[in-house]
């Protein structure tokens, strides 16, 4: 059951990466919700079959998305990230726990940003933004947009736990 579950979601999480392609604009949004799709590997199978998911998910979106960005967002921070977020959860302290969090999406972001520019070959120049505050202005933005992320997460969590965690637990419980 697990497996079937694991083997489900990355085929959904490649089939909406596919999706990407017939709708541009929806190219951070639509590898957040893929990588959304992983929470109920992580309740029901465990962190192990969740980071398998992912491996087998991000390589195909790799392989087969139209969208070449797209699919490295997904692959470098947004699909495992739920995964990782029941690890970093378990930091006690808030400070530490947020700085964690602050550093793994920053450091997801930059490498972003590096591999479009040097592997994709996307011309720095493309992003005129502000001229050379325009990359911190977009870091600084984007962690704007982690925070806000990172708080429907854990109220997506909450709410597949509370709705249908003890359904579906049974099935992979016994």
């Amino acid at each position: 059951m697990k497996i079937a579950l694991c083997g489900a979601v990355a085929a959904l999480t490649v089939v909406l990466m596919l999706f990407e392609g017939l709708v541009s604009v929806a190219s951070i949004a639509i590898p957040a919700v893929a990588g959304c799709l992983l929470i109920p590997i992580v309740a029901e199978a465990g962190l192990g079959y969740a980071f398998g998911a992912y491996g087998a998910s991000a390589a195909l979106a790799l392989l087969l998305a139209p969208d070449r960005e797209a699919a490295l967002i997904y692959t470098l921070f947004f699909g495992y990230y739920p995964a990782l977020f029941a690890v970093v959860s378990k930091i006690k302290a808030k400070a530490p726990r947020w700085a964690a969090k602050l550093l793994i999406f920053n450091a997801a972001a930059v490498a972003e940003g590096l591999v479009t520019v040097y592997v994709l070959g996307i011309p720095f120049e493309e992003f005129p933004l502000l001229g050379g505050w325009g990359p911190a202005l977009l870091l600084a933005l984007a962690n704007l947009v982690f925070v806000l992320y990172d708080h429907v997460l854990a109220g997506l969590i909450g709410q597949y736990y509370r709705r249908f965690h003890g359904k579906l637990g049974r099935m992979f419980h016994r």
